[in-house]
């Protein structure tokens, strides 16, 4: 811990500022503080996982249309948070900045909307991950285990926990190269993709297929494609494919106290990582649209990409591809670790979560290895809908992926909601940091809050009308279980803040003084 006469660099007195000593190893530079955004966004990971979202929810011109204006509010969102970082780079991120901003209350919520927000980031992407391994598994050895199996691929996505969960124990400086490494694999492997399904295929589908083409595999109102149930109930679910795949980017602020030059790091970080991911996400999705051979071969398929691959191109062809996008996916997944377990770390060091000693504890390497562990069994958990067989319209369809792909976009953009309101509140009495919207935040902040409002209703929809409780056709495996799972987890807060919490919580602790002296009666 630095002692109060001693000199601080600019990033720890900017910490101490804050009411913190540098406790987590500050090796990070700004590329990796980057490198971890780009990487949970990981349009290889999200773009083919929850590609059916898109498709069964208004098929290819949803998709078209949807990826390029869903981004420009997400850019909006992110613009906004990258100011917030710059004044507040805490490992805290969200849940510090809504506290300092709002009070103890609202950090307190905001806290564990995040993060419930970023296990089932985790959970959605360690799952995905394992279908993916399992059909590249399935392709390059013909004697895998015939036919998909739920038990088998929720099996490789436990193990897929696991090994994510040592690497992210061992070493916080092998996270940050294995975060640089996913970064060229993002570019390199999503290249590789859109060269091999542009060339290969013998034929693609025309731009009125692509552009023009609308799917409802819902099951809703008979499967129309027009009117207004169709654009108002059906279309909007599909905005969930863009507003999954770029998300997490939250982890730039989750590491800043790991970023050198934070203040300035840690905001490019967030803003560059959608306005990269975007680009490169729409080029991919267009791609996959134009080698569609049978559109409705594919909604046969539940719109799922392997569908895709397999009319169009050999066998040889599609494990290449798969390939590149499952080892994208579980690059993914460890920086989803990372971000999950560095939000425990930091909400408990304020005390906020029962067992927070624990959760706050670091290793020997500097590592919140208990925070790693617990997350990823929270994970493992909440996915476990995952083993009962659902099937929609004859299709097999992940309703409990999509579960946690909503749980995930619910809980991480309300959170985000909340320190964005409270700086476009404040007005000229924000104290911006080093990077700032220069007063943009006017017109921003409104956008970005309507956006955020508008997503987290719509990932509240049933994602098939047999989860619709109004429906005879209504079973419990077909739910969408976000509105429960999030609903609960409010309800519990709620009891929890006003039979105790609000007696003790003041919101973030302060460990030293502005000049890094240690401060008594701080454990």
């Amino acid at each position: 811990m630095p002692e109060g006469h001693e000199i601080l660099d600019d990033d720890e007195a900017h910490l101490a500022s804050l009411g913190y000593t540098q406790e987590l190893h500050r090796s990070w530079s700004g590329f990796s503080n980057f490198a971890i955004s780009f990487s949970i966004i990981s349009i290889l990971a999200g773009c083919f996982t929850s590609f059916g979202l898109g498709w069964n929810n208004g098929g290819p011109a949803a998709i078209a249309w949807g990826w390029p204006i869903i981004s420009a509010f997400i850019l909006v969102i992110g613009l906004c948070m990258s100011e917030l970082v710059s004044a507040f780079p805490t490992s805290g991120g969200i849940y510090w900045w809504a506290a300092k901003l709002g009070g103890p209350k609202a950090g307190f919520y905001t806290g564990w909307l995040n993060l419930v927000g970023l296990i089932a980031i985790l959970a959605s992407v360690a799952y995905g991950s394992a279908t993916f391994l399992d059909l590249t598994l399935g392709t390059f050895s013909e004697s895998w285990l015939a036919g998909y199996s739920l038990t088998r691929t929720f099996i490789l996505f436990l193990i897929i926990l696991v090994i994510v969960a040592v690497i992210n124990i061992f070493s916080s400086h092998l996270l940050a190269v294995i975060n640089n490494i996913s970064v060229w694999w993002h570019v390199a492997g999503a290249a590789a993709v859109i060269v091999i399904l542009w060339a290969i295929p013998a034929q693609h589908a025309s731009f009125s297929t692509v552009f023009a083409t609308t799917v409802n595999n819902t099951g809703f109102f008979g499967g129309s494609t027009s009117g207004l149930t169709f654009l108002l109930f059906v279309l909007p679910m599909s905005a969930i494919l863009t507003q999954y795949t770029i998300t997490g980017y939250d982890a730039s602020a989750h590491l800043s106290e790991e970023t050198k030059s934070a203040a300035d790091g840690a905001a490019k970080g967030i803003w560059r990582s959608i306005f990269y991911s975007a680009i490169g996400g729409w080029i991919l999705l267009l791609t996959f649209l134009f080698a569609v051979q049978d559109v409705d071969g594919v909604t046969a398929g539940g719109g799922a990409v392997a569908t895709i691959f397999t009319q169009a191109m050999d066998s040889k062809w599609v494990a290449i591809v798969l390939l590149i996008s499952t080892a994208g996916q579980l690059f993914c997944t460890t920086a989803c670790q990372t971000s999950a377990s560095r939000m425990l770390f930091a909400f408990s060091r304020d005390r906020a979560v029962p067992g927070h000693q624990l959760w706050s504890k670091l290793s020997a390497k500097r590592v919140p290895a208990n925070a790693v562990i617990v997350t990823a069994t929270i994970a493992a958990i909440i996915t476990l809908p995952a083993l009962v067989e659902v099937d929609i319209n004859g299709a097999p369809v992940p309703v409990a992926f999509f579960a946690v792909v909503s749980i995930g976009v619910v809980g991480l953009y309300l959170c985000f909601a909340v320190p964005i309101y409270y700086r476009w509140k404040a007005g000229d009495a924000f104290p911006v940091g080093k990077w700032n919207l220069r007063g943009h935040h006017k017109w921003m902040a409104p956008v970005a809050l309507i956006e955020i409002i508008v997503t987290s209703i719509i990932a509240m929809f049933p994602t098939s009308i047999s989860g619709a409780p109004w429906d005879p056709s209504f079973e419990w495996k077909y739910v969408n279980y976000t509105p429960l799972l999030v609903g609960a987890v409010l309800i519990l807060l709620f009891i929890y803040w006003h039979v105790s919490v609000k007696n003790w919580f003041t919101g973030p602790i302060k460990q030293v003084d502005a000049s890094g002296e240690s401060l008594e009666g701080v454990s």
